[in-house]
């Protein structure tokens, strides 16, 4: 696991240079974030790949604390969905901050910062979002231009055997079948690697399944389809009647 992400070049100067000085005055601020997204994914996998912008994830809490910060330094800032996104500006670069997952499943909370890893990026010392959480987070993500995956298939690959497995669990919670066709589709893209996941995990995913076969099927018309896409299943919601699955928004 690389400790150290400098700025090998895939970066414009400036753009490094927008992102180190916020990361700078975040930190001499004591304003607490973690840095996720695609420099995280390299952190944990070693994948190199172009990002369109930095990643930080804090507590809703100190949300507006960070904006302000940051704009008191010159650059714009946006509240841009109260439920889950802000973002920072300099020019036509830009930083998101990310307080809550943008599919209402829940805030970015104490236990991200908890288990939490530490590294560098930019030369400046910060902390990435723990494995588990990034998994947690990617794995909802399946729009028909977007779909992580093969993020999470990687981060199996790399931290498989280091995960807490219970924490993971815990986070998916009555929406484990997500969890569990990802890790269905690790075995597939990496037969040689079923150590990965460990065989209770396996063992008790494929129980619950088992359950719900042998159990009524639920008579209320509902589609979770929107957890997964935005857009894809509007027209079981428009037209055939389902009800949205998804949870209420936590932020208000």
């Amino acid at each position: 696991m690389q400790s150290t992400i400098p700025n090998p070049g895939e970066l414009k100067a400036e753009v490094a240079d927008f992102y180190r000085q916020a990361l700078v005055s975040l930190t001499e601020a004591n304003l607490p974030f973690l840095v996720g997204g695609a420099l995280a994914l390299r952190y944990y996998t070693g994948i190199i790949r172009h990002t369109k912008d930095l990643d930080l994830f804090v507590r809703f809490e100190d949300s507006a604390r960070l904006l302000e910060k940051l704009a008191a330094k010159g650059y714009r800032t946006e509240l841009t969905d109260p439920q889950w996104l802000a973002k920072v500006f300099s020019d036509e670069h830009f930083i998101d901050v990310i307080f809550a997952s943008g599919k209402g499943l829940g805030l970015v909370d104490q236990v991200w910062f908890d288990h939490a890893a530490e590294g560098e990026l930019f030369g400046v010392p910060v902390r990435f979002c723990p494995a588990e959480e990034i998994i947690w987070s990617k794995a909802f993500i399946m729009e028909r231009e977007r779909y992580d995956g093969a993020d999470i298939a990687h981060l199996l690959r790399a931290r498989g055997r280091d995960l807490d497995w219970k924490r993971l669990l815990q986070h998916f919670g009555s929406y484990w079948r997500v969890l569990f066709s990802h890790l269905i589709l690790h075995g597939f893209v990496y037969p040689s690697e079923p150590a990965q996941v460990p065989s209770w995990v396996l063992a008790e995913l494929l129980s619950r399944f088992q359950n719900e076969l042998n159990s009524s099927a639920d008579s209320e018309r509902i589609c979770r389809g929107p957890l997964l896409s935005h857009t894809q299943y509007l027209i079981d919601l428009e037209r055939w009647g389902y009800q949205d699955g998804r949870p209420r928004a936590q932020v208000t």
